[in-house]
C-alpha cells in the first residue's frame, strides 16, 4: 500500500494528453471543492514541463476563480510567453467544465551569481514542541478535522501558536502565526517534487493568520483563498522541517491579506509566500 506522500506525488504528476496540455488527476475527498494548494502545485508542474532543464522556478503569481469539482479532471494549458537569455515566462490555465478556475504565471531564470541577504529567523520552538495542526483543530471542535486529516496526511504540521494563543505580542505584527511544515516521508531527489510538493502545503494554513487578531475561527469564517503568491529564493528540500513564520498585515472589507517567510532549520529564508483571501463571518442560523 502506496504511502500518504508516495500518493500526493502521483497526484501531482500530470498526463500529456497534447503539445502544452496536461491533465490533472483528483483524489478522494470529502470537501466541497478542490483544495487550492493542489490546484496551485499542479499548475506548477504543467509550467515546469514545458522549461528547459537549466530553468529554475523563482516565482508564481496566481488567482483562484472557481471553486474546482472533485469529480472530473482539471485541464492545464500552458502559454509559452516568453523564453530570454536569463529568464522565462509560462502562464497556465486551469479548466474544467470549459471554464477556467485559476490563472497562475510562472518566472523561471538561469542560475546565476549576485549579492546576498536575508532576513533573520525569528526565535521559536522546535518542531517538536509543536501540536499536530489536526489535532489542534479536533480540540477546538473543527467539523472538518478527520476529513482534513486524511486529505493532508501527507503533510506534517506543527502549530505553535498565533497571536491569541501561544505567541507573546509582537511590536509591529497584530496578527501572526507560527508552524514547523515537512513532507511527512521521503522525498525523491528531482528538485521537482520538493517544489510541487512544497507549493500544495504552502495554503494550509497561510490565510488563517489574517483572522489570528480577532476572535473568531476557520469553524466559523467562510475562508476562501483568491490569489496566491510564492518566491522562491534558495533551494531546500520539503521533507525536512521548514519554518512558515506568518502575518497579516491588513484584514478589510470581507478581505485578508497574509504574508509567510519560509526557514529551514538552520535558518535559511528560502520562500516568502503571500496570499489575499475572503474571510467572511459566518451567518448564524436564523430560528423562523
Amino acid at each position: 500500500m502506496a504511502s500518504p506522500l508516495a500518493e500526493l506525488v502521483a497526484l501531482l504528476d500530470l498526463e500529456d494528453i497534447d503539445v502544452d496540455l496536461f491533465r490533472g488527476a483528483q483524489p478522494p475527498s470529502e470537501r466541497a471543492r478542490v483544495y487550492g494548494g493542489q490546484v496551485a502545485a499542479q499548475a506548477l508542474i504543467a509550467a515546469v514541463r514545458t522549461a528547459g532543464p537549466d530553468q529554475v522556478v523563482h516565482s508564481l503569481h496566481s488567482y483562484f476563480l472557481l471553486p474546482g469539482d472533485y469529480s472530473v479532471p482539471i485541464v492545464y494549458d500552458v502559454e509559452r510567453i516568453r523564453d530570454g537569455r536569463s529568464f522565462s515566462t509560462r502562464r497556465v490555465v486551469a479548466r474544467q467544465h470549459g471554464r477556467p478556475i485559476y490563472y497562475q504565471t510562472v518566472s523561471f531564470q538561469r542560475p546565476e551569481d549576485g549579492w546576498v541577504h536575508q532576513d533573520s529567523m525569528p526565535s521559536v520552538g522546535r518542531p517538536e514542541d509543536g501540536i499536530p495542526m489536526v489535532e489542534l483543530m479536533r480540540r477546538r471542535g473543527g467539523a472538518e478535522a478527520d476529513a482534513l486529516g486524511r486529505e493532508w496526511a501527507a503533510i506534517d504540521v506543527r502549530y505553535l501558536g498565533n497571536t491569541r494563543r501561544g505567541l507573546p505580542p509582537h511590536p509591529v505584527h497584530r496578527a501572526q502565526a507560527q508552524m514547523w511544515i515537512r513532507a511527512d516521508g521521503d522525498l525523491s531527489e528531482n528538485a521537482v517534487d520538493h517544489l510541487a510538493v512544497f507549493t500544495y502545503a504552502t495554503d494550509i494554513s497561510l490565510l488563517g493568520a489574517s483572522l489570528a487578531a480577532h476572535d473568531t475561527s476557520p469553524d466559523r469564517t467562510m475562508m476562501a483563498s483568491l490569489d496566491h503568491t510564492i518566491w522562491f529564493h534558495r533551494p531546500f528540500r520539503a521533507d525536512e522541517w521548514w519554518l512558515y513564520d506568518q502575518w497579516s498585515p491588513s484584514a478589510s472589507g470581507g478581505r485578508g491579506l497574509s504574508f509567510g517567510h519560509v526557514f529551514t532549520e538552520d535558518g535559511a529564508l528560502v520562500a516568502t509566500v503571500a496570499q489575499e483571501g475572503l474571510i467572511r463571518p459566518l451567518r448564524e442560523p436564523r430560528d423562523d
